[in-house]
């Protein structure tokens, strides 16, 4: 095998834009480039409560996006990280051997324990340990990861080294690779905060399964600034996101988009961003609904994912257990 990639997403819900440019986005260049493994991360789900039936609508749709985004199980990897239990093993495992002064010192748990403290569970806590050992089963050279993921790949980098410094030679330390930067997509009406499904006002988010008519709409809402002068810099927040997504779904850089809308109105810009956005996720539409429609197609590619990612995952606990001490079965 070449260099290996490995990223997984959460199956919580339509994905919004900023969720497909983050990461799905990149996933199709580097199946050309790498040996990928790429799933559905179900486990991870959980740390919040889910409805089951849900849960697995959720789980087959992401699964639909990843082969309508381009993926190809002859290329990639694909499966539910369930399907392979090796992930919960290798997570005990590397548990042990994690501290909790670290582990309370991730900043997502910390955000996300402040929003819920009701349901301050013990996954939620370990969850970094967990994101480690999905990483860390498959020999993994390379991450895609973003600003707020750097700290989950640390800890992954640190297990990896403990265990090999504690058993000697067995996990590679992976490295992250950082996508290209095209400015983080943020809400369509609070420039204040990351473009997010869960935000109650509907109009602040594209998903990536709108329509086009509801994309032209929500991005012709969105909010600017009544300055007029067509800029890209960090007074105008509003015009500076919208710019990023042009970006992000055309490959022109800053300078080209300003110098080409320098003396058009807003309004112009934004019907031609709006029609962007909608001709460049077509494709993706299209195809998403021919495959969800074909439920056994999907199965398929589950179950020879599974099988596939399960014998590489095998291969690594086999010598972790000897490692650390458990006999044989």
């Amino acid at each position: 095998m070449g260099k290996i990639v490995y990223s997984a997403l959460q199956p919580s819900g339509q994905l919004t834009i900023g969720n497909y440019l983050g990461s799905i986005k990149n996933f199709k260049s580097l199946q050309d480039q790498y040996d990928c493994f790429f799933n559905v991360a179900d486990l991870h789900s959980i740390t919040v409560p889910q409805e089951p039936k849900l849960l697995r609508e959720r789980t087959l749709d992401l699964m639909a996006i990843f082969l309508a985004s381009g993926l190809e199980p002859d290329k990639s990897t694909l499966f539910v990280q369930s399907h392979v239990p090796q992930h919960a093993e290798l997570s005990w495992v590397l548990s042990c051997m994690s501290y909790m002064g670290q582990l309370s010192r991730m900043t997502q748990f910390k955000e996300k324990s402040q929003k819920s403290e009701e349901n301050l569970n013990a996954g939620l806590f370990t969850y970094p340990v967990l994101m480690a050992a999905d990483i860390l089963l498959y020999q993994t050279d390379l991450v895609p990861v973003g600003v707020d993921q750097k700290q989950h790949l640390e800890l992954a980098r640190d297990l990896a080294e403990r265990f090999n410094n504690r058993y000697s030679e067995t996990f590679v330390v992976p490295e992250g690779i950082i996508g290209k930067e095209t400015g983080k997509i943020m809400s369509l009406k609070n420039l204040e905060k990351k473009m997010s499904k869960s935000d109650e006002d509907v109009n602040s988010f594209i998903l990536l399964l709108d329509d086009e008519e509801n994309i032209k709409r929500k991005i012709r809402k969105s909010v600017t600034d009544s300055l007029g002068n067509f800029d890209y810099n960090d007074e105008q927040k509003g015009l500076k996101n919208l710019i990023n997504m042009y970006i992000a779904f055309s490959g022109k850089t800053s300078d080209e988009i300003v110098a080409k809308y320098k003396t058009e109105n807003y309004s112009v810009f934004k019907e031609d961003l709006g029609q962007l956005i909608a001709d460049s996720l077509k494709p993706l539409r299209d195809n998403y609904k021919e495959f969800i429609s074909d439920k056994a197609y999907l199965e398929k590619v589950m179950k020879e994912g599974a099988d596939k990612a399960s014998y590489y995952a095998t291969k690594t606990l086999r010598k972790v257990y000897k490692k650390v001490g458990f006999l044989p079965r």
